[in-house]
């Protein structure tokens, strides 16, 4: 079982699909995220990260035409670990940024549970009740 996998986790999403997002967002609930904030778009996502604190992030590569490079860069600052996750394939994240993990497009609650976990200290992770 997942429900509580994150439990605790400060979680902030970043994707231009509302349906995606809000899908998103429930999904993080039910692991157990202390919180998720969910935002639309580079600007949102760059003020959000001046006001709040997170333990780990995912990006929508593809903003509406915008790509999501500066959220990761403020992200690569502040040591905020993220994924990027997009539906057109690896291969076009950016130079800089391929040694970042990248969450494909349909993805399942458990590649969703599985990427997230990756990136998280195993500290910070509750283990998995069977």
């Amino acid at each position: 079982m997942t429900d509580t996998l994150l439990w605790g986790v400060r979680v902030l999403v970043v994707d231009d699909d509302m349906m995606l997002l809000m899908m998103i967002e429930g999904m993080l609930e039910d692991m157990g995220c202390e919180s998720v904030v969910a935002v639309a778009t580079v600007k949102q996502a760059l003020a959000v990260l001046d006001t709040g604190t997170f333990d780990v992030a995912m990006l929508d590569l593809n903003l509406n035409g915008d790509r999501s490079y500066p959220i990761a860069d403020a992200l690569a600052a502040l040591n905020v670990p993220f994924l990027f996750s997009t539906g057109y394939g690896s291969g076009v994240v950016g130079e800089g940024y391929r040694d970042r993990p990248v969450l494909m497009k349909p993805y399942s609650f458990d590649q969703l549970v599985a990427t997230l976990g990756r990136l998280l200290p195993s500290d910070r992770l509750l283990p998995e009740v069977t």
